[in-house]
């Protein structure tokens, strides 16, 4: 299992319209994608304009090959709500209580 969270600074106030946008456009595209498992976005409580886009894969393949066809387009469909560039960082996922997944084994 594989992991990638994008870490992403809003324009001011505009975190919520960001989880919208990425439940009502993003994850149809994350949803046709190769491999792809889950994704969950978190908004921080004490910095309101801080969001971690965290979507969960069932390799590096599938997540790479994500990364490199349709993030682009993903970048275009929040850049209306963010400030600079999203920073993507990738974890290999050792485990998870809240997913039921273990390392190496999609849910």
């Amino acid at each position: 299992m594989f992991t990638r969270i994008v870490e992403i600074t809003t324009k001011p106030g505009k975190a919520r319209e960001l989880s919208r946008t990425i439940n009502d456009k993003v994850l149809a595209i994350l949803k046709t994608q190769s491999g792809f498992v889950d994704e969950m976005i978190l908004i921080s409580d004490q910095k309101p304009d801080r969001v971690l886009a965290v979507s969960f894969w069932k390799n590096k393949e599938d997540a790479e090959k994500y990364n490199r066809e349709s993030f682009p387009k993903v970048n275009d469909l929040i850049r209306q709500h963010i400030e600079g560039i999203p920073r993507v960082e990738t974890f290999d996922l050792d485990q998870s209580t809240m997913h039921n997944i273990t390392a190496g084994r999609a849910a």
